[in-house]
């Protein structure tokens, strides 16, 4: 168990005049994070280095912002050959070459382009009002339960899931099995692997059933959309059934860490709560929250196709490269002092990653934070730590995860 702390030391702006709340700065240095992987450790010491994954695979490992823009984007960089049998892995899972994050070139831009229409601006913004009602009921719930509570499994996973579960258009009467089979898929501290493997054959077989039913049903969600994708890009159900896992793949694990780990830095102290009042200036926190402490810590590993010169290293042709967003998003060179949180940052992060590759729900991710905070910290204005309840376990247990960082619990009380 590792907890986080906050730094006055170096609070250039905490001051407040007339009410008004001065800009963002706060410290949040890189060993405050929680625990990180040994070959991540260090990373600033060279822009690009050789590692060993846990597997025992040998793989190269970019920690330079404008490199690790470079990797993301640079096609001679394939997801595709990095998921064939016998290439390198950053972990035992073993992925899969259909998903969505696993294609490359006219494969890729097929899916995203259908996939895309699902999260534009104006239908992320209508589901404003789900997130808004499912985290007020979340909280009401807590509030009901009583003091203390698990911030983590009580409001910052099941918020994803049931954004994501209706996004997909799952029925009401299907929400029980479906947040419980999500939730145990993803659960890397309680799960075995046998029962993850048999969760993961529940939602195949319960995403397959579900398209069969919505393709005699004329609904209003994200997979009816997918199952009428037409101008001959029509999608066949294995493919509809891959992209159903991989919007859950990429939308849970990550927006509930990210819940999480925003809560935390704000619980810490440092951070004024009025930025967490005001919906003006709550974005360019989130911003700078998703830049500093991002759930996710590395890209998916990319394989050279052919030999590549990067930086002052050779790549060779066959060789995996991975790049740690983490150490990418706090480079001085992109992001000046990027230990301190502000607001006027012109960088671009690399959190929702780079290129063909970027996040198609980053806007979802961004207004599922910002709802939590908002929403969290109004119905509770004296949350704090459970350090001291005698009930409470550690109130702060962090995830032993690789590319997604997160909790295991956060204790609050009120």
């Amino acid at each position: 168990m590792n907890e986080t702390s906050w730094s006055s030391g170096r609070l250039a702006g905490w001051f407040q005049r007339r009410g008004e709340v001065s800009g963002l700065s706060a410290v949040l240095h890189l060993h405050q994070l929680g625990p990180l992987p040994q070959f991540m450790t260090g990373a600033f010491t060279a822009p690009v280095k050789r590692i060993r994954t846990p597997p025992g695979d040998a793989m190269w490992l970019v920690s330079d912002y404008v490199l690790g823009r470079r990797v993301l984007s640079d096609r001679r960089f394939s997801r595709a050959a990095a998921v064939v049998p016998g290439a390198p892995r950053l972990n035992s899972a073993a992925p899969s070459p259909t998903s969505i994050m696993s294609l490359d070139g006219t494969d890729h831009a097929r899916l995203r382009r259908i996939v895309a229409a699902a999260f534009t601006t104006g239908k992320v913004a209508a589901l404003a009002p789900l997130v808004q009602r499912t985290a007020a009921d979340l909280l009401e719930g807590m509030s009901h339960c009583g003091s203390p509570a698990d911030l983590v499994t009580s409001f910052a996973e099941p918020l994803p899931v049931a954004v994501l579960g209706t996004l997909l258009g799952v029925p009401v009467e299907d929400r029980e099995i479906f947040d419980s089979s999500v939730e145990v898929l993803f659960d890397i501290t309680a799960s075995s692997d046998l029962e993850k493997s048999r969760q993961r054959l529940l939602l195949v077989d319960y995403m397959s059933t579900l398209i069969d039913r919505k393709r005699q049903r004329d609904d209003n969600d994200l997979l009816t959309d997918l199952i009428r994708a037409h101008d001959g890009d029509a999608l066949s159900k294995a493919e509809l059934v891959s992209l159903g896992l991989a919007l859950l793949t990429a939308g849970y694990e990550t927006t509930v860490g990210q819940i999480s780990l925003a809560a935390l830095a704000i619980l810490q102290g440092g951070i004024p709560r009025e930025f967490v009042k005001d919906e003006s200036r709550v974005n360019e926190l989130v911003e700078e929250l998703l830049r500093a402490n991002p759930s996710t810590a590395l890209s998916f590993p990319r394989v050279a196709l052919e030999d590549v010169e990067l930086g002052d290293i050779s790549i060779r042709a066959g060789e995996a490269v991975v790049v740690s967003l983490l150490h990418g998003n706090r480079d001085d060179r992109a992001f000046a002092e990027p230990e301190i949180l502000r607001e006027d940052r012109s960088a671009t992060h690399l959190t929702f990653g780079h290129g063909i590759h970027r996040c198609l729900g980053a806007p979802l991710a961004r207004l599922q934070v910002r709802t939590a905070l908002l929403q969290l910290f109004a119905f509770f204005p004296a949350l704090r730590l459970a350090e001291d309840e005698p009930t409470a376990r550690s109130a702060v247990v962090w995830k032993d995860g690789l590319i997604t960082r997160g909790l295991d619990s956060l204790h609050v009380t009120w």
